[in-house]
């Protein structure tokens, strides 16, 4: 809100204002007691009393009756008024059945307090007197400042928060262009803070809307004056606590009557003013030798906040959750041909939890696909993606951090767990920072100790967690407690998670529309995927219909803010009744009770498009308890003007997230519309449920299989690691090369060099180091008889095998598919003979001997959902091969040699119990069924497994009762 000058027709109106409250508050109930006395009866009244006439006094008692009720009413609404004026927390509640009562109530406390400092601060609704919605603007400081918990910026790493918008950092520059506004004395110009009249007190925001023509300059006066000597011997430390009598140097651009330019020319100023000011302008930056304003100059401020307000955790080494990505970033350009999406090389929590996310909905198409046709069933070999789908995929593979992610888990989870021991319910938290891989999390208010090992922060209103103490954490089966996290960027070193949820208000957001658009994507697909939640609804309206494929149980999509309006009322009022109903105050009480597994899940809302001035006021209504109910609200706005917006915040064109009154200036994460079609294309490709164009998927490297085809270089990866045609590299170096060789052999379509080095030093490699071992591998893998190397790039850059090497994982795809889409489908002996040298090759499972620690990325690949079902397939196919010749102990023979590699495969199963049961030898299927049984533990036989034994053996639960 633009603060203006007190008129006198303010000062009018908040007389009459307070004539009529002094009318309403104290006049009628003065006249109802004098003139009329008390309405009851004295005693309670009998039945006869009921039955008399209705006189014209017990006519006026009643009446009197009314009035002293109305008067209550009104009264409350005034009390309401003037809390929610006073505190500054958002839009009044409401007196139920009050209506008119309380617009009366909050138009006359709006009048009196109008005249106050920040009056027009206070409420949406007070600051709309007399004005309509559309003409809000920008809340003052002292609002930022009576909200509690909002964070402010580092006292040593803001130095460009002044540049928060455009024409801020246009003054700034041009301030600092001139050499600083202390350069030259000439230009220097000074300000001396004004005595209060009534209620109303000077104050920073108000000096520079008066003489910069923007109150969010104020920051630009702080750093002039920051801790300088004050006339009276203290100094100005906070923004919002300046003294009359202080003295504060303008920038040079400031303009107004009550500016002193040079103390000497000044002859409406006392001599006594002239020397403090002349005294005062020998502390500046000039005097001291310093260069330019705080602004400009690398001046680090405090957020212009109140006592509530803190600073960002005091980190300054690179932060773990993008340290591998800074390193790896190192040259990469000059490793490729092309560069990949950095929006989300510098997400790791995002990419890492859409690459979770997708790694899941690829296995869930594997598993359903194993209830197809055996030999011709589609979904075993996920389409390989290709353009830009392919450049986001490697991104999400070199910026994810699912260790990050893992700890954070963890880590919230385990402190629900110990405040839950400890009976004390979970603190507000209004955001977390990830610094270091130390995790803090802001406190909307101190609330004691935190449990170990938890310990206290910079102060009571942080709590901190260190990565090492972090790591010992184990899961714990409690819910989510912040689910509504979602990160909006990194300042310098530490990365910021909002908790939507519990932001006091709407969190508005300003600028482009593409820009916006660009962080709506971020923090939707961020939400819908992350790891450190259980359940919640997200409902996006405006935008994001193409988003729903991420995770359609979570996101859904409305058409207009009509339609949101309608829903959030509704589900306000269930919300309210449920808490009501349980006897929690809040929605973190309820997720430590034994509800926590069903109830009290989030509903972040995120509305791209500006809504209407009648919308945007209903959304306020309802955003100011929404925090208590587990509702966040983030709004898109194009001038930054939001009814109820609690924080307020703007994207830049350059990607900067500022938030001036919060002190946040980020280096803003971001999904761009071209990032965001190609991870929905990922999505879409990997979607169980979508038809396929051929009738099964043909493997990406099929190998000859013939006598001619024998590779140079073989590789056993089924089983234990072996290499045939190479010798052993020497010293340290041998494992990685091993670790790079099987990574590329899994990925024959080729594989980013950036995804190479993450895979193999998660926690990043310089662009030298990762040369120097691609060059090792070039020269241990050797070249081809006509002289062609085995490690080249293809036309993308990416890194590919030669054709001459080969893995065992290679020759198992290429015979199974060759048996039952290839010669084997006409040939019964082919197809048997390439089904048994298939299930030779099985030794294991991949990589069974792989080192401790290494092979991490692995996590990221379904190869390890693939070979089980491609193992489990292949004894299927030759079971049924054998079983057409009732050969049932060679078909036995087959499937247990699959079960060795796929022991869960309830298929295989099923089939090994028909074979046993071919043979008639009723004892053996006994034996089976208890070792099936002693295998499926606590969980039971799954439902069809017990159909097909009741099937098969109808007295098996009487057998096994009997042998124990």
């Amino acid at each position: 809100m633009r603060i203006r000058r007190r008129s006198f027709g303010d000062f009018v109106k908040a007389f009459f204002a307070f004539v009529a409250l002094a009318v309403l508050l104290v006049g009628v109930p003065g006249a109802l007691a004098t003139q009329i006395g008390w309405p009851l009866p004295d005693g309670v009244p009998s039945f006869d009393w009921l039955q008399q006439e209705i006189t014209v006094h017990t006519f006026l008692n009643i009446l009197t009756v009314i009035v002293w009720l109305a008067w209550a009413q009104f009264t409350a609404c005034v009390l309401v008024e003037m809390k929610a004026a006073l505190s500054g927390v958002g839009v009044p509640g409401r007196v139920p059945g009050a209506g008119p009562s309380q617009l009366l109530a909050r138009q006359l406390v709006a009048a009196l307090l109008l005249v106050g400092a920040t009056a027009a601060s206070f409420t949406p609704g007070l600051s709309q007197l007399g004005n309509s919605y559309d003409a809000n603007q920008k809340p003052t400081v002292a609002a930022a400042q009576a909200t509690p918990g909002l964070f402010a910026q580092q006292q040593e790493q803001a130095s460009g928060a002044a540049a928060a918008l455009a024409e801020q950092a246009s003054h700034a520059a041009a301030h600092a262009d001139a050499g600083g506004s202390t350069a030259k004395q000439g230009d220097t110009k000074y300000y001396r803070i004004q005595p209060p009249e009534g209620r109303h007190h000077d104050s920073l925001w108000e000096i520079a809307q008066r003489h910069l023509g923007d109150g969010r300059r104020y920051k630009e006066i702080f750093e002039l004056n920051k801790d300088r000597v004050q006339p009276d011997g203290s100094k100005l430390s906070e923004a919002s606590l300046i003294r009359p009598g202080w003295i504060m140097e303008m920038p040079g651009d400031a303009r107004g009557g009550d500016l002193v330019e040079m103390p000497d020319e000044a002859p409406n100023v006392s001599p006594d003013v002239q020397q403090q000011i002349g005294d005062y302008a020998q502390t500046g930056d000039h005097a001291q030798g310093g260069g330019g304003s705080g602004a400009q100059g690398g001046g680090h401020e405090h957020a212009g906040g109140g006592a509530t307000q803190v600073s960002v955790p005091d980190q300054q080494r690179p932060a773990h959750a993008t340290g591998h990505q800074q390193a790896t970033a190192v040259g990469a350009e000059s490793d490729s041909s092309f560069g990949l999406p950095e929006a989300l090389l510098t997400a790791p929590l995002l990419a890492a939890g859409l690459l979770g996310a997708l790694g899941r909905r690829r296995r869930q198409a594997l598993w359903q696909s194993a209830f197809g046709a055996v030999g011709g069933r589609r979904g075993m070999e996920p389409p390989t993606p290709s353009g830009d789908a392919q450049d986001v995929q490697d991104a999400l593979l070199v910026g994810a951090d699912p260790e990050g992610v893992r700890l954070l888990d963890r880590s919230l989870r385990g402190l629900a767990a110990s405040l839950a021991e400890e009976s004390r319910p979970l603190p507000v938290v209004y955001a977390a920072w990830l610094s270091n891989g130390d995790l803090h999390l802001q406190l909307a208010q101190p609330a004691g100790k935190p449990p170990a090992p938890w310990q206290q922060g910079q102060d009571q209103t942080f709590w901190m967690l260190s990565r090492t103490d972090a790591e010992r954490y184990e899961d714990v089966d409690t819910a989510a407690p912040y689910p509504g996290l979602v990160s909006l960027g990194t300042m310098d070193d530490s990365r910021l998670l909002l908790n939507l949820e519990a932001v006091p208000g709407i969190v508005s957001l300003s600028g482009r529309e593409a820009d916006r658009a660009a962080v709506f994507a971020s923090v939707a697909a961020e939400l819908a995927t992350n790891g450190w939640s259980d359940r919640m609804t997200i409902t996006l309206v405006g935008f994001g219909e193409d988003l729903t494929p991420l995770a359609p149980n979570r996101i859904r999509h409305l058409e207009d803010v009509e339609a949101l309006v309608e829903t959030m009322e509704a589900e306000t009022r269930q919300r309210r009744g449920a808490l009501g109903a349980a006897g929690h105050d809040s929605v973190l009480t309820g997720r430590t009770g034994p509800a926590q597994h069903t109830r009290w899940a989030p509903h972040l809302v995120l509305l791209a498009a500006q809504p209407s001035a009648e919308d945007a006021v209903t959304l306020a209504e309802l955003a100011a308890d929404a925090s208590r109910l587990g509702i966040g609200y983030l709004v898109g706005t194009e001038t930054g003007d939001l009814p109820g917006a609690a924080w307020e915040m703007e994207i830049t064109g350059e990607g900067k997230l500022l938030a001036p009154l919060l002190g946040l200036e980020l280096d803003a994460q971001l999904l761009p519309v071209a990032q965001q079609r190609a991870v929905v294309e990922l999505f879409v490709e990997a979607d169980p449920e979508r038809e396929s164009d051929g009738p099964a998927t043909t493997p990406p490297f099929l190998v000859d299989i013939s006598e001619q085809g024998r590779p140079a270089v073989y590789a056993r990866l089924v089983g234990p690691y072996e290499i045939i045609g190479l010798d052993t590299p020497d010293g340290e170096r041998s494992a990685l090369l091993h670790e790079a060789l099987a990574m590329l052999l899994l990925h024959r379509e080729g594989v980013h060099p950036r995804v190479l080095s993450s895979a193999l030093w998660p926690r990043g490699v310089t662009d030298d180091v990762r040369s120097a071992l691609l060059d090792r591998l070039r020269i241990w893998l050797g070249t081809d008889p006509d002289g062609t190397p085995r490690l080249g790039r293809d036309a993308s850059g990416r890194l590919t095998l030669a054709k001459t090497v080969v893995s065992d994982l290679d020759v198992l795809r290429s015979l199974y598919h060759e048996a039952t889409q290839g010669k084997g489908v006409d040939s019964r002996a082919v197809r048997g003979r390439l089904l048994t040298d298939a299930l030779v090759l099985v030794r294991g499972p991949l990589l069974a001997d792989r080192p401790e620690g290494r092979y991490r990325w692995l996590t990221h690949e379904i190869v390890d959902a693939q070979l089980p079902l491609l193992v489990a397939d292949t004894g299927l196919a030759l079971c049924e091969f054998h079983m057409e010749k009732n050969r049932a102990e060679k078909a036995i023979e087959a499937l247990q040699a699959a079960l060795r590699t796929a022991p869960a495969d309830e298929r295989l199963w099923h089939e090994l119990l028909r074979a046993t049961h071919s043979t008639g030898d009723s004892e053996r299927l006994t034996e089976l069924a208890t070792d099936l049984i002693g295998r499926s533990g606590a969980r039971g036989l799954p439902p069809r497994t017990e159909a097909l034994l009741d099937e098969l053996l109808p007295t098996w639960r009487d057998a096994i009762a009997a042998t124990g």
